[in-house]
């Protein structure tokens, strides 16, 4: 059994999706705290009502991003944290995190990478008028969303329809993300150590 961190900084929709798929059995895995850079975000609720430690940290309270995310690396030693699920985290990951957990942080994607990266994907595919955007599961790199992708899935667009769009593509992801961590730690080939 794998455990893990999950980051969010908003509502928590993915790390609910992901608890979900544990407490069902889907997934090899246990939460053993939620990070958060938002320590108001709506993620602190849904990890509270399901007896899930947070780890909520305003990254304007330290001297620079190291010193951030050490804090953040001495919860997760101290939790025996093997592995970083990024859910809605929307803050780069520096140097401390990527050394300390080298391939063995993901992260989810609301387009069809490397299409869009970065803030506003969504926002984007629209501007672009692009018919089909998508969601990818990908490894997290030094880079915005420039790392070896996982696994990818389309979603269409609602033209016009901004709201719609977004729907759908959190619905995938929703399901997307589960099937990804059950693929990765669920495995007897130990595709993760």
């Amino acid at each position: 059994m794998k455990s893990i961190a999950v980051f969010a900084s908003g509502s928590g929709s993915n790390f609910q999706a992901i608890q979900e798929g544990i407490e069902r059995g889907d997934i090899d895995a246990t939460i053993k705290v939620v990070v958060t850079d938002k320590p108001g975000a709506y993620v602190t609720e849904r990890a509270a009502a399901k007896n899930i430690p947070v780890l909520a940290l305003s990254p304007k309270a330290y001297d620079s991003k190291e010193a951030y995310e050490q804090a953040i690396l001495a919860e997760l030693r101290k939790n025996e944290v093997e592995f970083l699920v990024l859910a809605g985290y929307m803050r780069l990951i520096g140097a401390t995190l990527l050394e300390a957990y080298p391939n063995h942080i993901i992260n989810i994607h609301p387009s069809l990478l490397p299409s869009f990266p970065g803030k506003d994907a969504i926002g984007q595919a629209l501007a672009h008028g692009v018919k089909i955007t998508g969601v990818t599961v990908h490894y997290v790199d030094a880079g915005m969303d420039t790392g070896r992708i996982i696994m990818q899935r389309a979603v269409d667009v609602v033209e016009g329809n901004r709201e719609e769009t977004e729907a759908a593509i959190h619905a995938i992801e929703h399901q997307l993300y589960p099937e990804v961590l059950k693929y990765l730690f669920n495995s007897s080939e130990n595709r993760v150590r």
